[in-house]
């Protein structure tokens, strides 16, 4: 079966499907719970229909979306509040960051190509560095005394600023999408210029360990928050730009609801990586220390992907068998 054809024959079935869902959000009674069931399970069909023969095509991402959601509206009366969190974060939030791993590792690419344009240009020339940084920021960075004489701060107050900070950067990722991701590609390579510039005055001294270990600690989480970010406003710019079969209007509310869900699963890596920074990267530990706590969040992560995978091939099996 030809893709137009499959969307032209069941185009219906998901209309009514999205109608009795939201019929069932606001009332459930007999008649609409049997039109509903009837019709999930069409749609659950649909779906396994285009994994099996259209799975890079974008209506497999709509039929999965739309049957998880309307399998969640349907339980929601036999969920906590507290297992609809942990169903969030143990398995949607994971689907949404494999669906897009594209976007999140051209996000990766951009900042780091920032970052080495002005890592090469400092270490070429130290004084560019005062073209790349504001003055104020160059004047307060000692490379010489890193730690040597940690300045003396409040953890509490810098940590909440870092987080502050950081959401600020990511919200402006994600939003940057709605300018077909033009100001999403400049937040990244902005951010890419200053770690690459800090990196470079830091060598210039031959102090790059001790930079790194005072970065890496929170930074393997921050980063990896930041281009999720990144990657799911470059992918509403994308879809805005070449919309494909949908209009524009629907790829933007689409993926405005996307980047939604993407931005709640990146504030709790946030609050850890501000907890990061606040509290263990300046504390009294060895430079080996702070390495080990940077591979530690980094095998953390790569856990909780794979384990949220595995968590979201079951549930799927799942929904599919209903």
């Amino acid at each position: 079966m030809q893709l137009n054809h499959f969307i032209k024959q069941n185009r219906s079935d998901w209309d009514r499907l999205e109608k009795l869902t939201k019929q069932l959000q606001k009332k459930q009674s007999t008649k609409i719970i049997d039109q509903f069931h009837h019709t999930y399970q069409k749609v659950s069909q649909h779906l396994s229909y285009s994994q099996t023969y259209f799975p890079n095509d974008d209506v497999t991402g709509y039929l999965n979306e739309l049957v998880a959601r309307a399998h969640n509206v349907f339980y929601r009366k036999e969920q906590s509040s507290w297992k609809q969190v942990s169903n969030f974060f143990s398995t949607k939030f994971v689907g949404l960051l494999l669906e897009q791993w594209k976007a999140i590792l051209i996000a990766m690419l951009l900042f780091f190509l920032g970052g080495l344009a002005s890592f090469i240009a400092v270490i070429s020339n130290p004084l560019h560095i005062y073209g790349i940084l504001p003055e104020d920021m160059v004047q307060a960075v000692d490379p010489e005394m890193l730690g040597v004489d940690p300045a003396a701060v409040s953890h509490s107050v810098m940590s909440a600023e870092i987080m502050t900070n950081n959401i600020r950067v990511a919200i402006l990722a994600f939003a940057g999408g709605i300018t077909f991701g033009l100001l999403t590609v400049y937040v990244l390579i902005f951010n890419g210029i200053l770690v690459g510039a800090l990196a470079g005055l830091f060598w210039n001294y031959s102090n790059t360990y001790v930079f790194w270990a005072y970065i890496v600690p929170h930074g393997v989480i921050e980063l990896f928050a930041i281009f999720i970010a990144g990657g799911a406003g470059l992918l509403m710019g994308y879809k805005l730009f070449v919309p494909g079969k949908y209009s524009r209007g629907y790829q933007l509310k689409r993926q405005t609801i996307r980047s939604v869900q993407l931005l709640i699963g990146t504030i709790p890596l946030f609050v850890i990586a501000g907890i990061i920074e606040g509290y263990i990267t300046p504390a009294d530990l060895s430079l080996e220390a702070k390495y080990v706590v940077a591979i530690t969040t980094g095998i953390g992560l790569i856990v909780y992907m794979i384990l949220g995978h595995v968590l979201k091939q079951r549930r799927m099996l799942q929904q599919s068998s209903v």
